[in-house]
């Protein structure tokens, strides 16, 4: 169980290996890391739940400080840093933030085990 952490200003908050399994990050504080999650696999056997992640975009309809949509912590061009460091140079450029753009609009494109279903909308006091 990883709880109660803060991952600050990182060039990766979190690295999880494919080999990881049953482990349950909740209750973290995700800030200014360039990726918070990243791995080296397609599947994942670990949960995320109730943790704040500064690059969260969603809302709270419902004012109970709970995200409503599901946050995506990995994202592909993580995926692709992973596999491929070189890629690396690519950051902050433009293909990169188009990479992020349609990865909001199909997000298929990362595996969906990688989700936090509860993203918290305020940061944790620890």
């Amino acid at each position: 169980k990883i709880e109660k952490n803060e991952f600050r200003a990182n060039g990766w908050g979190m690295k999880i290996q494919a080999n990881c399994m049953d482990n349950t990050i909740e209750h973290n504080n995700f800030l200014g890391n360039t990726f918070d999650i990243s791995t080296n696999g397609t599947l994942t056997l670990n949960t995320f739940n109730e943790n704040y992640w500064d690059k969260y975009e969603g809302y709270d309809l419902n004012k109970d400080n709970i995200g409503d949509v599901p946050y995506h912590p990995l994202s592909l061009y993580s995926a692709i840093v992973e596999r491929n460091p070189p890629a690396m140079l690519l950051y902050r450029s433009f293909i990169v933030t188009l990479l992020d753009k349609s990865e909001k609009v199909l997000p298929s494109l990362t595996p969906e085990n990688f989700i936090d279903l509860k993203p918290r909308m305020q940061s944790i006091k620890l």
